[in-house]
């Protein structure tokens, strides 16, 4: 008998059909991790590779990832943007290995296959052979011989791309919330300010999740909620997309009820701490809607964050099924003052490997991993906030419902939604 396809053996592991409890082994199994990269970051989805404002001449060029697989995006000579894989035809040697660049065509170091700005290969040493003798047959095209080629596509100069011959239209996949979020953050022109990357030992999907839960940051992240950055008595909530694949987390700094007295009661004394660099708790106002922190995720490699004034893109790129990296982009607008973009970069000591939060994101999600695994059958729970029915909007921060809302699309594009599954 044929082995029986992993999603629909794990297809019932589900406890509940709501997604409240979601299996552990889910984090673990590395078959299911393999269908990932093919259903998911190979699939009819659209992935984040890059700011436009990375690639901003002709010819310049940003080496990342989809998954697993390298990626090379580009701006041509036209000024359109094209990618392709990472990865010559010939023998499958890496092509660009710097991460950035400026080049008229990509040449392989290996045998010097070289390839245009789209990847269409343009020349083959010895393909004719020499002196007659050897060479490539008579028949060999270089048209069916380039580089992989993905569809590209920009939502106000944020770039994504997609391996899926059908998908929907980017603007269609990102839907009215997120469209309207991108907007918001990339309403003006942007200058990249700084990278930081991150690794995590832990499963891509609990980093998903984590940028998903809109509560734990008023208790993880200490200095969050001595500093009045990120607390769960904030006004607040979060909204999704129609499927739930996306989602934005906001807050503002004003208190629902007596959220202050709540805090000092607790033992949150912050009259009596001081630091160094007071600017980490300034705020210059710059958008209408008086947020002060939105975290917001794009299904299903990209988180986009707003930490007072610290913008920035996080990039998750799969390592395996016990490891993922996270590449933070830096930004801010080109009109800054100095001392907004001073206050910006100072601000940026809160992400990043060592960062005051997500130091302490990537702690929870390893030791998370760590006691799961080897769980065959044993569940976390999702129930903060309501069950049943996933809501696309959520008016208060003490919930989960969002990261309900992620597995329910990602176990639709698994093909493994529980029987009688409610969305």
């Amino acid at each position: 008998m044929p082995a029986i396809p992993i999603t629909e053996e794990l297809r019932t592991l589900w406890p509940r059909k709501d997604y409240s409890r979601v299996p552990f082994r889910f984090y673990h199994d590395e078959r299911l991790y393999r269908e990932e990269l093919e259903r998911i970051f190979r699939g009819p989805t659209w992935s984040y590779l890059c700011l436009e404002a990375e690639i901003p001449k002709p010819g310049d060029f940003r080496t990342t990832l989809v998954g697993e697989t390298p990626v090379v995006v580009t701006r041509k000579d036209d000024g359109d943007l094209a990618a392709f894989v990472n990865r010559c035809a010939h023998r499958g040697a890496i092509v660009r290995r710097e991460a950035f660049g400026n080049a008229r065509e990509h040449i392989c170091v290996y045998h010097r296959w070289c390839y245009a700005q789209d990847g269409s290969l343009t020349g083959v040493p010895f393909r004719r052979g020499v002196a007659g003798k050897g060479g490539m047959p008579d028949d060999f095209d270089p048209k069916e011989n380039g580089l992989q080629k993905l569809k590209v596509h920009s939502m106000r100069g944020v770039v994504f791309a997609t391996f899926a011959a059908e998908v929907e239209p980017l603007a269609d996949y990102l839907g009215p919330v997120m469209t309207a979020h991108i907007e918001r953050l990339m309403h003006k022109p942007i200058r990249i300010l700084g990278y930081q990357r991150q690794t995590v030992f832990g499963n891509w999907k609990l980093y998903m999740e984590n940028v998903r839960d809109s509560y734990h940051g008023g208790l993880l992240h200490e200095f969050q909620n001595t500093f009045g950055i990120s607390r769960v008595t904030q006004v607040g909530g979060a909204r999704m997309d129609a499927k739930h694949r996306h989602h934005v987390t906001y807050s503002s700094a004003a208190e629902a009820g007596d959220g202050t007295q709540l805090h000092k009661d607790a033992g949150v004394a912050n009259d009596r701490l001081r630091l160094a660099d007071g600017r980490l708790l300034e705020y210059v106002p710059e958008f209408a809607d008086g947020q002060q922190l939105t975290i917001s995720s794009v299904f299903p490699n990209a988180v986009f964050q707003q930490i007072r004034n610290c913008l920035a893109t996080r990039q998750l790129r799969p390592r395996g099924v016990d490891e993922f990296d996270l590449v933070f982009t830096i930004y801010g607008y080109v009109d800054d003052t100095p001392q907004l973009q001073e206050l910006r970069l100072a601000q940026s000591n809160m992400i990043g490997p060592a960062g005051y939060i997500s130091m302490e994101d990537g702690e929870a999600i390893e030791i998370v991993h760590r006691a799961t695994k080897g769980e065959a059958t044993t569940s976390g729970l999702l129930e903060m906030g309501s069950l049943g029915e996933i809501p696309d909007e959520i008016r208060f921060r003490t919930s989960e419902v969002s990261i309900r809302g992620f597995w329910s699309y990602y176990a639709a594009l698994m093909d493994m939604k529980p029987d009688g599954a409610i969305r």
